[in-house]
Parts: structure tokens; C-alpha cells; sequence
């Protein structure tokens, strides 16, 4: 058969190396694979299908230092994988039957108790008999932290099949955003992670939920799994039908070749690479100096570090030896492979080294304070109305006592006219217009609150280039909202005076799972402004997925759909929120404001402040491309994520009410979250359109201004 694209040169610095104990892998698999009733009478392999595919193989080059036993069971682990992935394909995908594949997938967390002495359902078929088995022998030599941290990724792998069984069914193809995330939940390498974890060292569990150790998970996934859909492209699009591959994705958001759309897959998962190794040599050393991390701890994230790495080098050598893919043609990935005599890869290594040097390069060598001209704004989708409070006028003369008795006014940041430009009211009176003025205040006042601190970061601590004196203003931050009536810091400026005013104001009538839900979001929002800051001091572009995944952050968006969800009531059950289209709608959502905000602060950003992070920045340096191509570039994006909220609402979210047979009175409340999250998109849109802030003329007048006689001497900048 004809390959529809040729594969593209792989960045892989690191070579593969292949664990001794392979044979014994492949011998126990083949055993376990048939006690299971995996292989003869199965109807989905025989044993010629297990030897050709040989799992033994790659997980003796993905876990090259394990001992015999540990590998063994490692490959029993893949063995069950991949057969869950064709027995569901078979079952379930195949005939489109969403009923029978969502029964089968309930059954499965049943087999994966915390506690080993919690009794197990009968196995009814291999993948049962499988997960059973390889559970009991894995979980007893692991914590209790690893062991949720897996079951859950292992749930996430099998409950998110759904979601391409879905796509199928409606023959709908993702945006990349969209699929970059649920690739991660589908195809497992998460899961994959956690047995890095087992096969090497346990993450301390005091930092496993950190940025760093995320990002390393997250850039290991994404690279794992676009590399697979390069190889597996020919076999599951053009065979299976299937919707869920990342060339298939890109090749119908961008309209292009199929091989433009490989060799852009292929730029993604270099530059994911590269956000790998940069994040494992900046964050975790200086994640490990903050907490205090013992040398065994340290040692211990190092080795999962290198195990993430060894299962990325030997993933690709299977992947071109393994008769699952198309790999003819397949140029290896390693400039070291296959020398056979003197100067004959002289010229590939020297090409690799170049290209990867070029692309590292090209992230930090943006000149700043470049002259860009007005924002050009195109014909934005907005399919919601706009409704406005009729308590604004009343909440703008609120909000300026608000900020004076703060001192927000008192520092040197803003000023009467920024205020003023900024009207932030506006933008709280469209996000909640059945608001009590009481409550508009509120919402005014939080909005004021994080567009101070947005500002106030880069200022002040950029401005000094003091990236300490911002980690530690965070940190005395999140002191400033206690949860159990312990004390709280006494505030020394203008943002701790606000947020403890705030703090105390939302949560006197909240619970402590509640006020520890909203500090959280607080927390994550302030210490995202520390993440800009550290780009900011490399004068680092930031990589396209980790940015878009921040600016979530950045834009204090956990911090609004917690504030909206406070007066939902128990109605709902957690897992509804939880579940893979709620946070699909949230993410949908959240991602049109945030591009929207680029859109219209792109001059604002990179003429007057010399700002990197803006989502058309970043496509410019990421294809090297202009400011209008880039524009149209996020304006698709932009008009994908709102159809892609609209289908989630449309055709997602009542299956999960039904999957979750939730009461009317629930089914009501989360009609009401959805039209919270209509009036947050329409007033946000509303409120860049109409303010200063982003206007050609107000920052020409306001840009370049310094105040030497303020002790802080930082500038004043729209």
C-alpha cells in the first residue's frame, strides 16, 4: 500500500538502549497474554498478531534498566493495554455501540481498588481478567499516592475512549486544542508515565501535582502521542476510520497536504521536546530548591526524568521495527544510528543539530517594544447576546472608593485614568446581569483585584528583573485567605489589603471544601504571573501548547468558574464537573476569552510593554510567520473553540446528564452554569470592544512614563 505522507526527520538527541532481559518479556507475555484468554478463541489476536506487534520489544527499549521481573510485568501492562485498545475497537467502535462500550468501561474501576483487601466482580472477559491480575501484582510495592495517581490515569484512559467513539459516531474531526487534550486522556501516556514511575523511582508526592512535574508528564505524553499518530496515520485513518489522529486534525484545521499536516505534527512534537528538556533543566531544579527537597527526593525525580526520556528514544525504535505502523522509508530519529563508515551522516547529524538549534534559538531573540500599529480586529464570532447588570453606573463609583481605601490608586501602577479606561464594572455587569448590586460589587472588585495584579507583576518585579521579591509576594499571597479561622498575614500593600478584603467578603457563608476550591484558584492564578515573569527574564517565547495551557492560568480562569459554581448547591454531583465534556465546555470556553484578549491587547502587549506572552506572537515565531497570517491562524482557532462549545452543550452534555441520571433540579442548575459561561463570552467580548485599555490613541498617551520619586520606580504603562 502506497503511504499517504513520508515520514519526517524525528529530533531525538538521546539514543535508544535496549534491556538485557527482553526474552524472558517476551516468553512471560506470551504466557500471561494466553492465561488470559487473550490470544486463541479471543476473536482479537492470535498469536501471530502478539508476536508481530512485540510489546516485549518495546518495553524492553522503554525501560532499558529494570530488573527481569519488573520488565516483565511492564510488558504485561502494555500486553493488556493495546489489547483493551483493539478489543474496544472491535466491540464497541467498530459497530458504534456506545451502550455496550459504556457498561464495559464502567466495570473496569471495579478491578482497581485502593485497598487490595476490597473484593473484585467476577472477570467476565480478557480485559477484566487482565487489569484484575496486573493489579494485584503491581500496586503492593507502590503508595497509596502512586496508586491513585495511576488508577486515575488508567480511568482516564478507558473512560475517554468514549469520547472518540462519539466523535465517530457524529464523524466530527477535533480542533488541535481539543485533541492535544483529550490525546493525552486516550492515549495513555500518562498512564505510561506511572509505570516510568514503577520501573524507576516514585515522584515525592509533596511536588507530583507541581507545574514542573506536570509539564514534564504533559510535554512526555504529547510527544509520545504524536509521534504514534505519524506512524499509525496510514493504518487508522485509512483502515480503521479513525478521527482521533493529530495529522487527520491538523490537515483539516489548516486545509492543507496531507504531508504539510505531518511535517507540522512533527514541528509540535520537536518543540514539546524542547519544553521537555528545558523544563527538567530550569522548574524542577528550582522546584526542588523551594521545597526543600531531600538528595534522595532529588534523585528520585532525576531518575523518573530519565526514564521519560529512555521511553521516548526507545518508543520511536519500536515504532520503526514494529509491524503495527508504517515505518518504511522511516529515517531513524537518532543521529548516531546506523553509522557505517567515516562522513556518511555527517551532513543528517549536522542538519538535526541545526534545525534544533535554529528552532531553540528563534524562542529567544523576539526584540521587544517593536512597532506594530493598532490591533487589527477581525469579524469575531459571537452567536450570545449581550446583557448588561442595570446596577453599573452605581457598582463604577463603587469600585473607585473600593480601590482608594485599598491604596491600589497610592503606588504608582494605576492612576485615576487607568481606572477609569479599564471600567472594569462594565465587564462584571455583562458577566453577571441578574446581579444584586451587592454582588456586582464583588464580582467589580475580584475583576479589579486580578487586573492589578496582571499589571502589577510585570512592572514592578519585571521592571526589576527580581523574580525572588515575586515568589515571595505570592507566597505571602495565599496567606492572605485562611481557611479554618487561623490568622491571617497582616497586609502590607495595596494587593494584600484587596485580597484580604475579598477573601473575607466571598467566603464568610462557604464551606472549607469551598474556601480551600477558591484559595486554590487564587493560588494557581498568582503563581502563573510568577511563570510569565521567569519567560519574561529569558526573553523566552513561550512553546504553543504550554502557553495556551498557562494563559488559562494567567487569565484567572479557575478563579471564575469556581466563583460561578459556589452557588450551584449539592444538586450536582463533583463528577458531573469533573467529567470529560464539562471540562471540555469550561476549556472552550475559557480558551475564546483568552484569544480574544490577545487579539485585542496585541499592540498594547508587544509595541507599549514588550510583552512575549500573546497567542499571535506565539504562532509567529512557532511557523515564523506575519502578524495578519498569525491573526487568521488564531481567529480559526478562536472560532473553533466557541462551535466546539456550542456541539458540547448541543450533543455532550446530555449524555452525560443521562450517563449520570442526574434530577431535573441538577439538569437545571447546569443549564444555568451553561448560560453563566454564555454571558461570561458575550460580556467579555463586550467590555474589549468598548473600554480604552486596548485603544491605539489611549496608549500612545499613556505609554513610556516613569515616576523616579516613588520608592518603587517602576513605569507607567497601558
Amino acid at each position: 500500500m502506497t503511504q499517504p505522507f513520508e515520514l519526517p526527520h524525528f529530533y531525538m538527541p538521546y539514543p535508544a538502549r535496549l534491556n538485557p532481559h527482553l526474552d524472558e518479556a517476551r516468553a512471560h507475555s506470551t504466557v500471561w497474554a494466553r492465561e488470559m484468554g487473550m490470544l486463541e478463541g479471543s476473536g482479537i489476536w492470535e498469536q501471530s498478531d502478539l508476536d508481530a506487534h512485540d510489546y516485549g520489544l518495546l518495553c524492553a527499549y522503554t525501560h532499558p534498566d529494570c530488573d527481569g521481573p519488573a520488565l516483565s510485568l511492564i510488558t504485561d501492562w502494555y500486553v493488556w493495554v493495546f489489547f483493551f485498545d483493539d478489543h474496544f475497537l472491535d466491540m464497541y467502535k467498530r459497530t458504534q455501540d456506545r451502550s455496550a462500550g459504556k457498561a464495559h468501561l464502567d466495570r473496569l474501576p471495579l478491578f482497581m481498588p485502593m485497598d487490595l483487601a476490597t473484593p473484585v466482580p467476577e472477570p467476565e472477559n480478557p480485559v477484566e481478567a487482565g487489569l484484575a491480575d496486573l493489579w494485584r501484582g503491581t500496586v503492593p510495592s507502590m503508595s497509596a499516592d502512586w496508586r491513585r495517581r495511576f488508577a486515575v490515569a488508567t480511568e482516564h484512559l478507558l473512560n475517554e475512549s468514549l469520547w472518540e467513539l462519539s466523535n465517530i459516531n457524529e464523524g466530527r474531526i477535533a480542533n488541535p486544542v481539543e485533541y492535544i487534550e483529550m490525546r493525552r486522556k486516550v492515549g495513555g501516556a500518562p498512564w505510561s508515565a506511572g509505570l516510568v514511575e514503577y520501573a524507576t523511582a516514585e515522584v515525592p508526592a509533596a511536588v507530583a501535582g507541581s507545574r514542573p512535574l506536570r509539564v514534564l508528564m504533559e510535554t512526555f505524553s504529547d510527544a509520545v502521542h504524536l509521534r504514534n499518530d505519524l506512524f499509525s496515520y496510514q493504518r487508522e485513518v485509512e483502515d480503521e476510520g479513525e478521527l482521533s489522529n493529530g495529522v487527520l486534525v491538523l490537515e483539516t484545521f489548516f486545509d492543507c497536504t496531507t504531508q504539510q499536516a505531518a511535517d507540522t505534527v512533527n514541528d509540535v512534537l520537536t518543540s514539546r521536546l524542547h519544553q521537555f528538556e528545558h523544563t527538567a533543566l530550569t522548574e524542577v531544579p528550582a522546584l526542588a530548591l523551594e521545597h526543600g527537597l531531600t538528595p534522595d527526593e532529588v534523585a528520585a525525580i532525576a531518575a523518573y526524568a530519565q526514564g521519560l526520556q529512555d521511553w521516548q528514544s526507545g518508543g520511536h525504535e519500536w515504532h520503526m521495527r514494529s509491524s503495527r505502523y508504517m515505518n518504511e522509508r522511516a529515517r531513524s530519529a537518532s543521529p548516531w544510528h546506523g553509522l557505517t563508515g567515516p562522513g556518511t551522516s555527517a551532513a543528517d547529524v549536522g542538519a538535526l543539530l541545526a534545525s534544533a538549534g535554529a528552532e531553540r534559538l528563534r524562542a529567544h531573540t523576539h526584540v521587544p517594544f517593536q512597532k506594530v500599529g493598532p490591533s487589527r480586529i477581525p469579524d469575531l464570532y459571537m452567536p450570545f447576546p449581550l446583557e448588561l447588570s442595570p446596577h453599573l453606573d452605581g457598582a463604577r463609583h463603587r469600585l473607585t472608593d473600593w480601590v482608594h481605601r485599598m491604596g491600589i490608586l497610592q503606588e504608582g501602577v494605576w492612576d485615576e485614568d487607568k481606572l477609569a479606561a479599564y471600567d472594569l464594572p462594565l465587564c462584571a455587569a455583562g458577566l453577571d446581569p441578574d446581579a444584586s448590586p451587592e454582588a456586582l460589587d464583588l464580582s467589580s472588585h475580584w475583576l479589579a483585584w486580578g487586573t492589578y495584579g496582571d499589571d502589577y507583576y510585570p512592572l514592578v518585579y519585571g521592571h526589576r528583573r527580581d523574580l525572588a521579591a515575586a515568589r515571595l509576594t505570592t507566597r505571602r499571597l495565599s496567606d492572605c485567605m485562611p481557611l479554618d479561622g487561623e490568622p491571617a498575614t497582616v497586609p502590607l500593600n495595596a494587593m494584600e489589603r484587596g485580597l484580604a478584603d475579598l477573601w473575607a467578603r466571598t467566603t464568610a457563608g462557604m464551606t472549607p471544601g469551598q474556601r480551600s476550591t477558591l484559595k486554590d484558584a487564587v493560588n494557581v492564578m498568582t503563581e502563573s504571573w510568577v511563570w510569565e515573569l521567569s519567560n519574561q527574564l529569558q526573553n523566552r517565547i513561550p512553546d504553543p501548547v504550554d502557553y495556551l495551557e498557562m494563559r488559562r492560568a494567567t487569565f484567572g480562569s479557575d478563579l471564575t468558574l469556581s466563583l460561578c459554581r459556589m452557588g450551584h448547591g449539592p444538586a450536582v454531583p463533583p463528577e458531573v464537573y469533573r467529567s470529560g465534556p464539562v471540562r471540555s465546555l469550561e476549556n472552550a470556553a475559557i480558551d475564546y476569552a483568552c484569544l480574544l484578549n490577545d487579539v485585542f491587547s496585541y499592540q498594547k502587549e508587544i509595541e507599549y510593554e514588550g510583552e512575549i506572552h500573546n497567542a499571535i506572537l506565539v504562532v509567529q515565531n512557532f511557523f515564523g510567520i506575519d502578524y495578519p497570517t498569525a491573526l487568521h491562524v488564531v481567529h480559526d482557532l478562536m472560532t473553533q473553540r466557541m462551535q466546539q462549545f456550542e456541539h458540547v452543550v448541543a450533543h455532550e452534555l446530555p449524555v452525560v446528564y443521562d450517563d449520570f441520571d442526574l434530577s431535573e433540579e441538577a439538569r437545571e442548575i447546569m443549564a444555568a452554569y451553561v448560560a453563566d459561561l454564555r454571558n461570561w463570552l458575550a460580556g467579555i467580548l463586550n467590555w474589549h470592544q468598548k473600554v480604552d485599555r486596548y485603544k491605539a490613541d489611549w496608549l500612545g498617551r499613556r505609554a513610556h512614563g516613569f515616576l523616579p520619586d516613588r520608592p518603587s520606580a517602576v513605569p507607567v504603562i497601558g
